[in-house]
């Protein structure tokens, strides 16, 4: 859950010169599954559990390295279809 949270932070779905009332639905869209994703993860955390707590940390590690770092050319002109996570 904490990689598909990474992914869908940092992976573009809406298309530049797009419908604004569908690219405003899909970006909602985008936003309820991430912040229901992480949610469950908060949820996961609070069992107090420290293998769940590991794969947690390691799910946003592995996701952010995937999505951001790896793999990817920097685009800092094209920002994200959402904001960062503010924690």
């Amino acid at each position: 859950m904490s990689l598909l949270i990474e992914l869908l932070s940092r992976t573009r779905f809406i298309k530049p010169g797009s419908n604004p009332v569908a690219s405003g639905l899909v970006q909602t869209l985008l936003h309820v599954l991430r912040v229901g994703l992480a949610y469950l993860v908060m949820l996961a955390l609070m069992s107090f559990n420290g293998g769940v707590f590991l794969v947690a940390v390691l799910g946003h590690a592995l996701g952010f390295f995937l999505c951001s770092s790896a793999f990817r050319k920097p685009h800092h002109d094209q920002p994200y279809d959402l904001p960062p996570v503010s924690c």
